[in-house]
């Protein structure tokens, strides 16, 4: 309760530094990360902010904020809108910069085709939508949201796999994953994407079904199906059991009278590198029972992803893992992340694993404790050693998840004892 209720009182004191007001061509109120990152509206950040703050919105400042925080997140997504373009696309992040509009779609314009909003937009409408009991302010927009699905599809959709990919490395939410960083432009199906993709679709099938359009409830839902049968076929390794990134840069490549033989029948290799996003198909329910085992299995593994302070982000055990403080791109290699310990938690939680999910919760509530203990603030990420800050003091976002994590635990605990 003391780790929980310092936690608590910093959110309060700090909260107004994350909840903007509208700034040039951001014309409806936003969150941002805090930090390094003031005054810009974030994709997946803006949806782990509303994920957090929305459970907490009637006890914050005895409730005086309650109003407030529905009326930023709302901006979040009302921003987003507005700067989609004509043919679907939405930038991932608007700032407030020296152009007349956001960079993305400026490069867009100009033909130079980067990534997109990450699968988080229908996911953040859903959130509010029922956290407030009503869909109405956002009824306007569905035909925005089929066209970011086409854009989607039209772009970043490989139909020889079934799954989506990167168009480049640029603003991956994680940045440096090694199974995008780096690589060829669009060879990477990775599993961060369509783990998130798979719970998008399945919020865009609410909302259609709120809004009466059955059939178009009815085609989401099977793209979802068609999505998470791919993640099956193409992302789980039987060997190893466990998700992984997939190349799918691969086809039979003819030379003269060469290979008029057998030829390349598989449809992608995987890029077995120990990343935590392998652990995703737990939070998006897409894992197997058994599968999930396997998963289970993987989060006790001291030689990669084990640590004091929640989960390493890149298995220890792997030639990339690296600790070094780094911005544009952050440092994914190894370093805790608090939104990665959240994501892990409630996969853990879903699959009824309530020992990892009270060990995840307990780890990252020490973590923060100590972190405002002797800094009087929050990080970005940290060291999986010595829990010690790597940088970015201020930072809050989604370091909040971890009060999350104790009330989800706690109701949990409540429903087992029904049983």
């Amino acid at each position: 309760m003391e780790k929980s209720k310092l936690l608590l009182e910093y959110l309060e004191n700090n909260i107004d530094s994350v909840m903007k007001e509208p700034v040039g061509f951001i014309r409806f109120p936003f969150t941002d990360p805090g930090s390094v990152y003031d005054g810009n509206v974030w994709d997946w950040d803006t949806y782990w902010c509303t994920y957090s703050l929305l459970p907490l919105r009637k006890i914050l400042r005895g409730g005086d904020l309650s109003e407030k925080i529905i009326r930023h997140v709302k901006g979040n997504v009302l921003n987003f809108f507005d700067w989609q373009l004509e043919d679907g696309y939405i930038p991932m992040m608007i700032e407030n910069g020296e152009w007349d509009e956001p960079y993305l779609n400026i490069q867009h314009k100009n033909g130079y085709l980067m990534n997109m909003h990450k699968p988080f937009l229908c996911q953040q409408i859903s959130l509010i939508s029922r956290e407030i009991g009503d869909y109405g302010w956002i009824l306007d927009k569905l035909s925005s949201i089929d066209k970011y699905f086409e854009c989607y599809y039209k772009n970043y959709y490989n139909d020889k796999v079934g799954l989506f990919v990167w168009r480049d490395d640029i603003m991956i939410g994680m940045d440096n994953d090694p199974a995008s960083f780096g690589r060829p432009k669009s060879s990477t199906a990775n599993i961060f994407l369509n783990s998130f993709m798979v719970m998008e679709l399945d919020c865009a099938a609410e909302i259609f079904k709120t809004a009466g359009y059955t059939a178009k409830e009815e085609l989401y839902l099977e793209r979802k199906a068609g999505l998470e049968k791919a993640i099956h076929e193409e992302c789980f390794d039987k060997r190893d059991g466990f998700f992984y990134s997939v190349d799918v840069d691969v086809c039979t490549r003819q030379y003269d009278w060469f290979h008029k033989g057998l030829g390349v029948f598989w449809k992608s290799l995987p890029i077995r590198i120990a990343v935590w996003s392998g652990f995703l198909p737990m939070l998006s329910k897409t894992a197997t029972k058994e599968e999930a085992l396997e998963l289970r299995r993987h989060y006790h593994d001291e030689q990669a992803f084990t640590s004091d302070y929640g989960i390493c982000t890149l298995g220890k055990n792997e030639k990339m893992f690296n600790l070094e403080a780094t911005n544009n791109p952050s440092n994914w290699l190894g370093p805790i992340w608090l939104v990665a310990n959240y994501c892990i938690f409630k996969g853990m939680l879903n699959y009824g694993f309530y020992e990892e999910a009270q060990d995840m919760c307990e780890k990252s509530m020490n973590l923060l404790y100590e972190d405002l203990k002797e800094n009087g603030c929050m990080h970005e990420y940290y060291d999986p050693f010595t829990g010690k800050p790597v940088m970015n003091g201020g930072f809050i976002n989604w370091n909040i998840l971890a009060l999350n994590m104790v009330s989800e635990l706690q109701n949990a605990k409540k429903e087992r004892e029904m049983l």
